[in-house]
């Protein structure tokens, strides 16, 4: 049954999310909101909500560990097996200015992610700070793309993404609430599930956000990214995992700590954190590239996907090692 929970959950939490996420952009520009807002929505909080949903609801039924394990997890295999994996399919190359000065701030806000576990704790106070972060970072991104000759090709990408919502406000507006809906629902089958295994295995249920909830509630980013790169649009490939990794650092974890402070395992620090960090670094400097033109051949793709899969055996390895 929990088995069953989990691909059910899966199945449904992907589906909903992307329902909402087009009822949600299409809503919003009925009701007006900028376009950039709106695309930077859809890239980051919509192929994030499934992590935004599972974590709160890991947080409100006392299971931290398993929101802390699924943000910082897919963050890993955002970058690791999807960015790896495109880049082996077609070599990426990044041309978008605004994707070269929002890796050093993802760079920037996994280092303060670091500070905030380093007392063995994500405090109200530090989640406090992580929406905090994401905030002026949202207002700070539309103020940018007003300022005259500012706008590239990725601007230009988002915008059309959201403008091609061409619902009416009745059908936007219906099918925001029957994703959020069903993403709530399919979101308690997934935790069930999730912890009910972990226990029955004696895993942790950081190590089952790590993996099976990680990977699962990736799939929006896979299927989003295989999409872009079928249409040539390198960019938002790139764009997509830096929005959804921002969003999983600042939002995810802030507020699943500002429902319950999570406590920090020393796994955590010595092994997930690095990993995560130093895929982050990897990113920027092929996203950013040595001599002003970022790109991510199929060697770098291939290292990336060989690191998901040296990560992974280290996690199952970990865990038969403690049993």
């Amino acid at each position: 049954m929990a088995l069953g929970a989990i691909v059910a959950g899966l199945v449904v939490l992907v589906w909903s999310a992307d329902r909402f996420v087009d009822g949600a952009a299409a809503t919003a520009r009925h009701l007006g909101l900028p376009p950039l807002l709106i695309g930077m929505v859809v890239i980051g909080f919509g192929t994030s909500a499934p992590e935004l949903m599972v974590s709160t609801l890991a947080a409100v039924q006392g299971n931290p560990g398993l929101a802390l394990g699924n943000a910082y997890g897919s963050n890993i295999t955002n970058i690791a097996l999807i960015a790896g994996l495109v880049a082996l399919i077609s070599p990426l190359t990044v041309h978008s200015q605004v994707i070269r000065q929002e890796l050093p701030v993802l760079g920037m806000m996994t280092l303060i992610s670091l500070w905030c576990l380093f007392d063995g704790v994500i405090s109200r106070i530090d989640a406090v700070i992580l929406l905090l972060l994401l905030g002026g970072f949202l207002g700070y991104s539309i103020w940018r793309s007003r300022r005259p000759g500012t706008k590239d090709a990725l601007q230009t990408d988002v915008e059309a993404d959201a403008a091609g919502q061409n619902m009416s406000l009745k059908r936007s507006v219906m099918w925001t609430l029957v994703g959020l809906v069903l993403l709530i629902i399919s979101s308690r089958f997934l935790v069930w599930g999730a912890v009910s295994i972990a226990e029955a295995f004696g895993v942790s249920d950081l190590v089952i956000g790590l993996t099976v909830v990680a990977i699962g509630t990736s799939l929006p980013e896979l299927a989003s990214s295989i999409s872009a790169v079928r249409k040539n649009e390198h960019d938002l490939v790139i764009g997509n995992v830096v929005g959804s990794n921002l969003f999983n650092t600042l939002a995810v974890v802030g507020l699943a700590g500002l429902i319950q402070p999570i406590g920090v395992d020393p796994e955590v620090l010595v092994r997930d954190w690095p990993v995560m960090a130093a895929l982050t670094l990897a990113l920027l400097v092929f996203g950013i590239g040595i001599k002003g033109q970022g790109r991510i051949n199929r060697l770098e793709g291939a290292l990336l996907l060989a690191s998901f899969v040296a990560y992974t055996a280290w996690l199952v390895y970990s865990v038969i090692g403690a049993r």
